[in-house]
């Protein structure tokens, strides 16, 4: 796990400069770190560099970069391919001098080609320049576990980890993009391949792009709605089936994400995913799994007392830490500066809580992400549910409140705010994202952007060619908040305090068999994630797993209106929103005092300004940061 940043450019770009862009990235590899430039053809030098955070061999063999013994390839890298003992026994004819992954890469690159990414088992984000056809390889994992961003001029491209390497490198531009505020408002992230700058973007998950003297190539080697059409094609046969070979991959999957040379624990939140990845962690353990979970003093949030149940229960080693207000809320100031561009998934506080937590006894943790998308976890996919059996119902209210004369009477807006909701679903690339239509229209004029916007919604879902409205919601999760926000989230906050986090049931093997599970074992008689609840009750009893979904909470109404209600007041001051330019002065200033005046509209009328509210306050705390 670390950081990689780098470039292929006409410019003068020098080794001290490129040590300054990686040192940037600092806590993502405090261990040990590289800068090499190479020379090309056309005029273009290479740079890369890497700030490493050591998990498997820990020597100086495994310094970054680090090329080929031909000396025809060099790669700079960021994350773990769980699978590359196996690779290395398949390219045995190869003169290792390591026992680390990055040489494995290397190896398998020379033998089968750029196609070699389609073997590996693993998360990351890979760089590699080969000298004979003096091309630079960017290559991200499949599911987009390592963030991966580039910028390019058409000429020059520059990459990185994170954004700041790119910020600090000659020539960067600052120029933020105005289109897509309005969706970053509403859906609190920036979902690849878009940024917060003009000329950034992140590489998308499954993705490779080849630079070679200003031209780039772009493609995918593995893409959810196609492995999931691919894969859904050989179903398995029966529920047993399905389980007892779900249960092997997630066994072989976490026990593949317990090599490491360093301390290795687990996040135990108590709930279903969790419990079971550290349940298969203690199982092929040769000593109790270090679990670590955090817990509020607030008894609705506070799910710490049922991780202890489950750690007792299972003989873990386990620490808990309790939280108060004040501890969150100090951490507010920091986000901007590790999560480089706007964030505002809130939860990403108590996220950086129990890392700090974990890294006082560990390198590495294993957690539960990817259980709710690739399972039915979330309670939306529920509603989704009932909204496809309401949606001709919807229809109709929808064309009654739309004919000549009953539009007049404003029928439409003294529906219930369910009933309207379900009447307003109407287009046929959005049906599983409903919401208030009221909420999106405050979100795009929140901004100036001239007509020139984003949609707040992902006009995408016909590409799944899935009926089912459930299943297509899942699968457009997996392709946009799972990496955008989720992974996102758990990456930045894990790696501020430089532990690295690993996912089995985001495993290669696992994600392809789940699309084989009959969505009928996943979501059964009402019950969600049913088969994984199964599984999981064959290690823990049911009674202490089987409660509401609770989650992290944070009391952003009591901070937007109590300790940060000044700063959000400045924010929102028409002038210095004038001179910034980037938002509708009077609208922004007249809705903020509004929110602190009345508070949210409340569910009745879908206006939950604390979100949008919220959203705001961290878009400025970033520009501050970054641009004040």
């Amino acid at each position: 796990m670390c950081g990689i940043c780098g470039f292929v450019s006409r410019r003068d770009i020098r080794l001290a400069q490129l040590k300054e862009m990686n040192d940037t990235m600092y806590h993502r590899g405090p261990d040990d770190s590289g800068e090499e430039i190479y020379g090309t053809g056309g005029g273009y030098s290479v740079g890369f560099a890497q700030r490493r955070l050591s998990i498997l061999d820990l020597s100086v063999l495994g310094h970054q970069p680090m090329e080929s013994a031909d000396g025809r390839v060099s790669v700079v890298y960021n994350g773990e391919i769980y699978n590359f003992q196996e690779l290395r026994e398949e390219i045995s004819d190869y003169p290792f001098r390591s026992n680390c992954d990055t040489e494995v890469i290397i190896a398998a690159y020379l033998k089968w080609g750029i196609d070699c990414v389609k073997r590996f088992n693993g998360m990351f984000a890979i760089a590699l320049f080969d000298r004979e056809d003096g091309k630079v390889y960017l290559i991200r994992d499949r599911i987009g576990k390592k963030p991966l961003y580039y910028w390019t001029d058409g000429e020059n491209l520059v990459f990185a980890s994170e954004l700041k390497p790119i910020m600090a490198c000659s020539g960067f531009e600052e120029r933020i993009r105005r289109d897509v505020l309005s969706r970053y408002l509403y859906q609190q992230y920036i979902n690849a391949p878009d940024s917060a700058y003009e000329n950034v973007y992140k590489l998308e998950p499954g993705g490779i792009l080849a630079f070679r003297q200003g031209k780039t190539e772009k493609w995918k080697y593995w893409e959810v709605g196609k492995v999931y059409a691919k894969r859904r094609a050989n179903p398995a046969g029966s529920y047993e089936e399905a389980k007892g070979h779900l249960k092997e991959l997630l066994r072989k999957a976490t026990a593949a994400r317990m090599i490491a040379d360093v301390p290795l624990g687990a996040f135990l939140s108590g709930g279903y995913d969790s419990s079971l990845i550290t349940a298969m962690a203690q199982e092929s353990a040769a000593e109790p799994v270090k679990t670590f979970s955090i817990g509020f003093h607030e008894e609705r949030y506070n799910e710490a007392k049922y991780a202890r149940q489950v750690a007792d229960y299972l003989g873990t080693n386990h620490t808990e830490m309790y939280i108060d207000e004040k501890q969150m809320f100090d951490l507010v100031e920091s986000i901007p500066q590790y999560y480089d561009e706007p964030f505002a998934d809130s939860s990403q506080i108590p996220s950086m809580l129990v890392a700090a937590l974990a890294r006082e006894k560990v390198t590495v943790v294993l957690s539960g992400d990817g259980g709710d998308e690739f399972y039915c976890g979330y309670n939306i996919y529920e509603n989704v549910a009932q909204a496809q059996m309401l949606d001709i119902a919807g229809a109709a209210v929808h064309g009654l409140c739309h004919m000549p004369g009953v539009s007049r009477l404003g029928l439409a807006d003294r529906l219930p705010f369910r009933v309207r909701v379900i009447a307003e679903n109407r287009g046929k690339e959005t049906k599983t994202q409903f919401g208030a239509s009221n909420y999106i229209i405050r979100a795009k004029k929140m901004v100036r952007n001239d007509g020139k916007e984003l949609p707040c919604h992902y006009e995408t879902e016909s590409g799944y060619q899935e009926k089912n409205w459930q299943i297509r919601r899942m699968l457009l999760d997996m392709d946009t908040y799972l990496p955008g926000d989720i992974l996102c989230k758990v990456d930045r906050a894990s790696m501020k305090y430089s532990l690295e986090a690993r996912c089995p049931i985001l495993d290669r093997d696992v994600m392809e068999y789940s699309y084989q599970i009959p969505h009928k074992f996943k979501f059964y008689k009402g019950d969600k994630k049913h088969i994984l609840k199964d599984i999981a009750y064959d290690y823990i009893p049911k009674e202490l797993l089987d409660r509401p979904k609770v989650g992290f909470g944070v009391p952003l109404d009591k901070w937007l209106r109590g300790p940060l209600k000044e700063q959000l007041l400045d924010y929102s001051q028409k002038d210095y929103l004038e001179r910034q330019g980037i938002f509708d002065a009077a609208y922004v200033s007249d809705m903020i005092r509004e929110y602190i005046r009345t508070g949210d509209g409340g569910p009745a009328t879908g206006e939950n300004y604390s979100k949008l509210s919220w959203s705001f306050f961290i878009f400025e705390q970033w520009y501050q940061r970054y641009h004040g």
